[in-house]
């Protein structure tokens, strides 16, 4: 559900008692965590138990399994995911009561009031950005604040509080988002038209980003019609890269700032999109005059945010990894960097689509971006908080894939996907579980599988 914003975001310390509804979330934790860590009385909730709210509780954060009315007694502000319906008991509860129901950009929004702002937005890269400049300022000693939409293994968490100015976050335009904050630097990591269940066309989705841009004093983007500060593997910018190469799961490029060359940076994960991440996080440490060679030591440390080509297991020579692309655009660029880490061997692709909406408008992009791999197994459409279509499948994207037939298989049912992929991965190859909705629990699922077979 759509839930305005208000016209003016007190800070965080003006809201009393919080409630967060959908606590489980990448966007809400974090928000969650930041003002629990401002001494914020918080709470929350969620439909299932999960790691993150296993995580939240530890630190101390009262998290209710299931939602019901009576988890808003004493609460003052209410934070809700967008994937909240409006029959949900706790929304129905908050707006009977009157009590201050905000959208997560608003929430966010009062913890960021007087601090200078980093807001990392794009279609694609935008965890991952965000995930490298927090990384890459902690080691030139910036003391930052930071929301990312991802758990990122060297930070140890998606949000943290800091003693500094700064303040580094991942601006979601899935719901209009970063149109909220109003950031000191902004980093627009590309735009390739999506989420048009909000936008509506592709000419509006882009008018966004422009607003975006001129919110910012500076924005750094790859587009000069953009930015203020370009970055990319193209001559003339601002912070360029350039001697590119990926090999074993890693990437390594050189790299010079205003014409003065920085020297070599080696990242950890591999493909050619995440070394443009790292740009982006280059530039954003030296418009904060952070020491470039403490900014490369610091890329050189991240290990990689949660579903980003994350390596899950390696069982008898098959190398399992799981990532979140779930547009054209990012499976392509995914799969680019899967096939650097596998080398002469195969590559096995398990995509779930996201979204009936954007399988409706991209279905056929999708297919056609998974032909890079061997072999495909597509799972039906995740709808999270959309209704299903029952014309509107997983079939429509295997059906595009341009691969013999036998190399294709479409999954209705997603607990029978595991049978297919111990089916078909063999040694040496790499296993991708890709998307960004529930088919991330199949890659353990498979390692465990793994594993219980060769002990067999």
């Amino acid at each position: 559900m759509r839930i305005p914003v208000p016209d003016e975001i007190p800070a965080a310390d003006r809201l009393g008692r919080v409630h967060f509804v959908g606590i489980g979330g990448a966007g809400l934790s974090a928000i969650a965590r930041l003002m629990h860590q401002s001494g914020i009385a918080v709470s929350g909730s969620d439909a299932s138990d999960s790691a993150v709210v296993q995580a939240l509780r530890s630190e101390g954060i009262v998290v209710h399994l299931g939602h019901d009315a009576a988890n808003l007694d004493g609460i003052d502000t209410v934070v809700a995911t967008t994937a909240a319906r409006e029959d949900n008991p706790e929304i129905v509860a908050a707006t009977a009561r009157g009590l201050r129901l905000w959208p997560r950009s608003a929430g966010l929004q009062s913890v960021l009031v007087g601090r200078s702002v980093v807001a990392i937005a794009g279609t694609h890269g935008k965890t991952t950005t965000t995930a490298m400049t927090t990384v890459a300022l902690q080691e030139a000693g910036c003391d930052l604040t930071f929301a990312i939409g991802a758990e990122v293994e060297s930070l140890g968490t998606n949000a943290r509080l800091g003693t500094g100015p700064v303040a580094v976050v991942e601006a979601d335009e899935s719901d209009g988002a970063f149109l909220v904050y109003t950031p000191d630097i902004a980093v627009i990591t590309n735009v390739d038209a999506d989420h048009l269940d909000h936008w509506g066309t592709e000419e509006a989705y882009e008018a966004a980003f422009a607003e975006f841009a001129q919110r910012a004093r500076v924005t750094i983007a790859d587009r000069r019609d953009l930015a203020d500060v370009t970055a990319g593997f193209f001559p003339g910018a601002t912070v360029r890269g350039h001697e590119l190469t990926t090999a074993d799961g890693g990437t390594r490029f050189r790299v010079e700032a205003h014409g003065e060359d920085l020297g070599w940076v080696e990242l950890a994960v591999p493909g050619r999109h995440y070394a443009q991440d790292a740009l982006y996080a280059l530039a954003v440490g030296l418009e904060l005059d952070a020491d470039p060679g403490a900014l490369i030591r610091g890329l050189a440390r991240h290990r990689g945010a949660k579903r980003r080509m994350e390596p899950i297991g390696d069982v008898s020579g098959i190398r399992v990894y799981d990532s979140y692309a779930h547009h054209p655009s990012e499976i392509k660029g995914d799969l680019e960097a899967a096939r650097s880490v596998a080398g002469d061997g195969r590559l096995v692709v398990c995509f779930q689509p996201h979204l009936v909406s954007r399988t409706r408008i991209f279905g056929a992009e999708m297919g056609a971006a998974l032909g890079a791999a061997d072999e495909v197994v597509v799972l039906d459409v995740y709808v999270a908080r959309e209704d299903p279509d029952p014309s509107v499948t997983g079939a429509v994207v295997a059906d595009a894939v341009p691969l013999p037939a036998e190399q294709v298989t479409f999954v209705a049912d997603r607990d029978r996907a595991l049978d297919v992929l111990l089916d078909r991965a063999r040694p040496g190859d790499v296993v991708l579980t890709l998307g960004a909705g529930d088919v991330t629990a199949l890659a353990p699922q498979l390692v465990a599988a793994l594993e219980e077979r060769a002990g067999g």
